[in-house]
């Protein structure tokens, strides 16, 4: 601390913030500068902000990891399973190597490939698995990816999209989940080697291969395509998990001739017959390795950059019904939600349940379909019932779904006076 100087005419004040003397308790002095208590100790608090680590993130165990997913997604046991395992092991590798044992033997890095018909959950999991575990998540399309030159999106692009998720702060994003869907839309065109360049197959696969397995990406902060003169965000991509999605589309049936011709001279005429003529998709695609991916056109090294390979099968019947009103954010729950904000309650049947989720099967497209069919099954009430301040009750029958036939209503000046009344006040909307 300095006073003030006898000979000083001029009053001394902090160089930072301009307070006086008196004004403070100390005033530090430096080569020709002052700095005042109340500065330093806002400094202090910035670096110490900035010094506490932002990316501790809790560890759950596979059982509970499972458990949350469980609570969002129905079915796919053995996805979920297979996925809650290579989460776990992948953050407890990052615990390890932040105890600086370096007796510690290293974890190779696990990422996770989901496969599996479209509609069946797959992009859920992913988003549900960054939700539990509250880390800076992003999802990408394969099918927008170039190799870098050409007119599209550098694979640097989707580190860019997680280090926005992640408020810039690269810590936290280089602990992230990126969730590439559309994989298998840059498979290679053909299996021979051709003069032609394959810039958003095989070439896109090539450019993804030192991000996923680990590198120090030079990643523009404005996006778009680099140039000499910019400056580059550094991202160590080493601890991002990298969990990629496709439908591989006739994937089962790679998986049947490789299994019909392992199968010769053992017993093959009973064995070809159960995997030729099998219809359980789900059984086939349970037996798929890596080679039958590579058969696909996925590049050998890429595959080999994902130690897990999780199947999402086929939803049945029971699966979408279950769908519709199991999860905690479930559909119906949603316009259930909704209805009741009108103070109107609305109820479905469980014949109508089945028969949404027939319908949305016949579409096959998945669960994609069941909150299209329910958007236009709801239209027409949606519309009128805000307006229709008599309606208490809804019921949504099977006619309804199937047939077009309007709900019934109960209506609330009926429904206070006589029970009977009540009973002739369910009419159609």
């Amino acid at each position: 601390m300095t006073k003030k100087p006898l000979n000083s005419k001029d009053a001394i004040t902090c160089s930072f913030c301009g307070r006086t003397e008196e004004a403070v308790e100390k005033l530090i002095a430096g080569p020709s500068v002052y700095i005042c208590d109340k500065c330093v100790s806002l400094c202090s608090g910035i670096l110490e902000k900035k010094s506490t680590p932002s990316c501790e993130y809790v560890i759950l165990k596979p059982k509970q990891i499972k458990e949350r997913l469980d609570e969002y997604i129905i079915g796919q046991e053995s996805a979920k399973k297979t996925i809650s395992v290579a989460v776990y092991n992948h953050y407890k590798r990052i615990a390890a190597q932040r105890s600086g044992d370096k007796e510690q033997v290293e974890f190779s890095k696990s990422n996770v490939l989901l496969f599996g018909p479209t509609g069946s959950g797959k992009t859920l999991i992913a988003k549900t698995l960054a939700h539990i575990l509250d880390v800076p998540f992003t999802i990408a399309d394969a099918t927008t990816l170039t190799e870098a030159g050409y007119v599209g999106e550098d694979v640097e692009n989707i580190i860019l999209r997680l280090l926005q998720a992640a408020d810039f702060d690269v810590a936290k994003a280089e602990q992230g989940i990126i969730y590439i869907d559309e994989i298998d839309k840059i498979n290679r065109t053909t299996a021979n080697v051709s003069i032609t360049r394959d810039v958003s197959g095989e070439g896109v696969q090539q450019a993804l291969l030192k991000i996923v397995e680990g590198t120090t990406a030079n990643v523009p902060p404005k996006g778009g395509r680099k140039h000499p003169n910019q400056e580059y965000i550094k991202i160590n991509t080493e601890n991002i998990l990298f969990i990629v999605g496709g439908a591989f589309v006739n994937l089962e049936k790679i998986i049947a001739k490789r299994l019909g011709r392992s199968i010769i001279g053992f017993n093959s005429s009973e064995m070809e017959k159960e995997v030729i003529e099998s219809t359980q998709k789900s059984l086939l695609l349970s037996k798929a390795g890596p080679e039958d991916f590579i058969q696909f056109g996925m590049i050998p090294e890429f595959i080999g950059r994902f130690n897990s390979i999780a199947n999402c099968n086929e939803l049945t019947l029971e699966d979408l019904t279950q769908i519709l009103t199991g999860p905690k954010n479930a559909i119906i729950k949603q316009f259930i939600s909704l209805f009741h904000l009108e103070g109107v309650k609305l109820t479905f049947s469980i014949d109508a349940l089945h028969a949404i989720a027939k319908k949305a099967m016949d579409a096959g497209t998945g669960a994609r379909a069941l909150r299209m069919i329910l958007e236009d099954l709801m239209r027409d009430l949606m519309f009128d019932v805000p307006s229709d301040s008599s309606v208490k009750e809804i019921h949504i029958e099977k006619e309804t779904v199937l047939d077009g036939k309007p709900p019934l209503i109960v209506r609330v000046n009926n429904a206070e006076s006589d029970p009977h009344e009540a009973d002739r006040a369910i009419t159609n909307l």
